[in-house]
């Protein structure tokens, strides 16, 4: 598409021919810190439109920021820039670290200034377009099952096996269990891929879960710098409920409360095997995504347990940067950039030793950057100041580049 269609699309919101002819802002539940609220939904966004990609799996593409819908309640059904700027950012960064995430397809700026108490107001207004792989969230079948619509939650779960599920076998008198096993799975390799990167989501509420496990709703995340459980994101979150070290239990809870919605609907469904089922999934995709980070090979299961072990020994007791140290032991001794290292003084010889065992057979990639590239909330804050002040995008440009490597 050239810029003219972009805008046309992308900013008046146009439909595309053979697609959604209106916008459709979508009903849902969800519990929100834990306490249900029957009274939300698409509040300033909607379902724009759909395409088959060519990985044959479904795109959505949707909005945020284009106004007010039925769910609006009191807001204003608008976006500030800084937001859309924060969700280009983390978007980029976490597909940059392989991990199941929206992307931002484009932004566009309103014009509009608006008043928010968590920023310097006025702020400058925008628009936002994101690709997710399903818009159906957790609390999609929690109003269904709240509304007590039991046809329509067997219909919900047909649909999303059809559409989003393809390929996968079971019987007719196990859809549900087929179902709630997928998106466990998917949910607790997500969950993995978070403890892995860093990031802290802060807002982990049912609504902001989807069935293909993706992060795509991003509110006032943070990423860690040094390893700490009970480092939290959110300015409100005084209990440190959505803390980094929650976050698992987060998803596991999340899934127990689709699963009560998902058995209202077929009472025979056994859901006791989802605890299970999540813990292993969980720690199969942490060792798998431990190593894709590091660009090594496992070697064997009792190894590999001692190495993670000591790694994670490393950012705990030794207070160096949790991103820093993956980027300094990355391709293991091939790279040798441990050695070079403002922490090399910190890391210990058993660790040396231990990732000495586990060069890498054929790396797919040796990095060439000095530095690890990080996106800790003073970096973030800069970014924005440049264009708050001066209206100079240059530096979130560069950044954006050193992120994705182009």
């Amino acid at each position: 598409m050239n810029p003219e269609q972009i805008e046309k699309h992308f900013c008046r919101f146009e439909p595309f021919s053979n697609n959604i002819k209106m916008p459709l802002a979508l009903a849902y539940h969800g519990h929100q810190f834990r306490n249900y609220n029957p009274e939300i939904g698409d509040g300033r966004g909607f379902l724009h439109s759909q395409f088959l990609g060519l990985d044959k799996k479904i795109h959505d593409l949707t909005t945020k920021g284009s106004g007010t819908t039925p769910y609006s309640r009191r807001g204003d059904g608008r976006l500030t820039l800084k937001a859309a700027i924060r969700e280009l950012l983390a978007s980029e960064m976490l597909e940059s670290m392989g991990v199941n995430t929206s992307q931002t397809f484009c932004i566009f700026e309103t014009g509009e200034e608006l008043e928010r108490p968590d920023e310097d107001s006025p702020t400058r207004g925008a628009v936002l377009t994101r690709r997710v792989h399903s818009s159906i969230r957790f609390g999609t079948f929690q109003r269904l099952a709240y509304l007590q619509q039991k046809e329509m939650i067997h219909q919900l779960v047909s649909g999303c096996l059809d559409q989003y599920f393809q390929g996968i076998s079971y019987q007719p008198n196990e859809k549900f269990k087929t179902f709630l096993k997928i998106v466990t799975e998917k949910s607790a390799q997500l969950a993995a891929q978070l403890m892995m990167t860093g990031y802290v989501h802060a807002v982990l509420n049912t609504d902001n879960m989807n069935i293909n496990g993706e992060v795509f709703d991003f509110g006032p995340y943070r990423f860690m710098p040094h390893f700490n459980p009970h480092f939290t994101a959110a300015y409100f979150d005084h209990a440190g409920l959505y803390s980094y070290g929650r976050q698992p239990e987060s998803f596991l809870w999340g899934i127990q409360r689709l699963a009560e919605s998902l058995k209202f609907a077929e009472p025979g469904l056994d859901i006791q095997f989802v605890d299970q089922v999540f813990e292993e999934s969980f720690h199969q995709e942490y060792h798998r995504f431990f190593f894709q980070r590091l660009n090594l090979k496992p070697i064997d299961q009792k190894q590999d347990l001692r190495f993670i072990q000591t790694f994670f020994q490393t950012l705990t007791l030794n207070h160096v940067q949790f991103e820093k140290t993956f980027f300094d032991f990355q391709s293991g001794i091939l790279r040798q950039a441990w050695t070079r290292s403002s922490q090399s003084q910190l890391y210990p010889a058993e660790l040396i030793h231990l990732i000495s065992k586990y060069e890498a057979q054929n790396p797919q990639l040796i990095l060439k950057k000095q530095k690890p590239e990080t996106l800790y909330i003073h970096e973030i804050e800069a970014l924005w100041q440049s264009i708050h002040l001066k209206d100079d995008w240059s530096l979130l440009e560069k950044k954006i580049e050193r992120i994705t490597g182009y």
